[in-house]
């Protein structure tokens, strides 16, 4: 039930404007990785590519995100000529894989990159970089996990005041189906529809609140 901003069929190019971004910002205008993260967390640019404006993430190339990420952020321009490069950097792939991750999660960028630094893609591509890209979210994924322990499920429950048998009682589901989904045991995104809107009208928030990103 992750709600994604943007549709599958642009998900490549995205992937490959971030990837290009990341391997000129760094490779060719000598960014260091973390600094450009930090840039580009601080950008409206990184905004805009989650929310999926075709302007960023079909309209642009890398070395254009780039040019927008540091002049907006120092006020500086970028002027550097891109070097041909015949092969994917390990900075591009970084790029890449992190584009993926965001769109198969739908989290914001800055909650993946306090989670996931800059040299932790980088070593992740030495063992993943020929890997399914959905081994490369599930790495990913656990490094959220344990960023983030608790499950917004737990989290609303709890500022709600009401214990795990109260919300199974008053939202139709099975406190067993509680316990698990707030333990990460079972995954409350691949619940049923009347299962979640049951636990999100009970709680008084919506079923995007309490869906795991």
């Amino acid at each position: 039930m992750t709600i994604r901003a943007y549709q599958e069929i642009y998900l490549s190019k995205a992937q490959a404007v971030l990837g290009e971004a990341f391997d000129y910002a760094i490779n060719t205008c000598e960014i260091p990785g973390d600094d450009f993260v930090k840039l580009f967390l601080a950008s409206q640019i990184s905004k805009r590519m989650e929310n999926g404006e075709p302007s960023c993430i079909a309209g642009k190339s890398g070395i254009e995100i780039v040019q927008d990420v540091v002049y907006e952020t120092t006020q500086k321009e970028i002027q550097h000529e891109a070097e041909i490069s015949y092969s994917r950097s390990t900075e591009y792939w970084c790029g890449w894989a992190v584009a993926y991750y965001q769109w198969y999660s739908g989290r914001k960028y800055y909650e993946i990159f306090r989670a996931v630094s800059f040299s932790d893609l980088q070593k992740m591509y030495y063992t993943l970089h020929e890997a399914d890209i959905t081994k490369v979210a599930d790495v990913i994924q656990r490094k959220i996990n344990a960023q983030f322990p608790e499950t917004n499920l737990k989290r609303i429950r709890t500022a709600y005041g009401c214990t795990q048998a109260e919300l199974a009682k008053n939202a139709g589901v099975s406190l067993r189906s509680i316990q698990m989904y707030e333990q990460r045991n079972k995954d409350i995104n691949k619940a049923s529809v009347a299962a979640v809107y049951g636990i999100a009208k009970a709680l008084g928030c919506t079923v995007e609140d309490i869906i795991e990103k």
